[in-house]
């Protein structure tokens, strides 16, 4: 049975959505932010438990990049991986791995914003810091956009629902206004009906609580 370990908005959206875009059957199971994971049971998953985790068969993953390519290798039907040999790949496999680039930053700026819940937790240093930061990545990507729809000049692949997510994240941080490729791509994802069905149903714990999270006024 396959079965994936998920909590709303966190990064083990990237796997949902990816696993809707491959139309593959699965279980679901979400986790309450309130409950730590870091318990002997989940850590036989999630060493450092954490979402996501993916169970497929006798495979079990734990980190986003490697569900990613686990599922297009495994399922190349989908067609949303770009295999050895295909002229796009090393783009592909780059910018897989740059999702985690905006995704260190992006983490960052949620623990300040949404997990230190009191203000003398926080740094506004590192907060503006991040910030600056998280902006420059999607100045890459903003490049990247210019004249395409994804990533990839070929169309949408795998890798768009882990720089998805990560674009996702970052527009609660960082205005897109001077941004259009960016917001545009975001738009366009947020259309699919696969991205659709990995935000959180009404009702469901959620991560971010504000549309917009604005840097401390000091």
């Amino acid at each position: 049975m396959r079965r994936l370990h998920h909590g709303w908005e966190s990064r083990s959206t990237r796997s949902l959505a990816l696993l809707y875009e491959m139309g593959l059957e699965f279980e679901l199971v979400v986790h309450s932010f309130r409950a730590p994971l870091y318990n002997d049971a989940y850590r036989q998953l999630s060493p450092a438990g954490r979402v996501p985790a993916l169970e497929d068969g006798d495979v079990t993953l734990f980190e986003t990049g490697a569900i990613t390519e686990y599922l297009v290798e495994t399922y190349p039907e989908s067609r949303l991986g770009r295999p050895v040999g295909h002229p796009e790949h090393w783009h592909w496999v780059q910018w897989l791995h740059f999702a985690e680039t905006i995704g260190q930053h992006l983490a960052t700026l949620t623990q300040h914003h949404v997990v230190l819940r009191e203000d003398w937790m926080r740094s506004p240093t590192v907060m503006k810091y991040e910030t600056m930061r998280l902006g420059r990545t999607l100045g890459v990507l903003e490049a990247a956009l210019e004249g395409q729809d994804y990533m990839l000049a070929s169309g949408f692949s795998a890798i768009d629902t882990n720089i998805g997510y990560s674009v996702y994240g970052a527009a609660r941080f960082v205005r897109l206004d001077a941004l259009p490729n960016v917001a545009a791509y975001l738009a366009r994802l947020l259309a699919r009906p696969a991205f659709q069905k990995a935000l959180p149903p009404k009702g469901a714990e959620r991560l971010y609580l504000k549309e917009f999270y604005e840097l401390p006024n000091v």
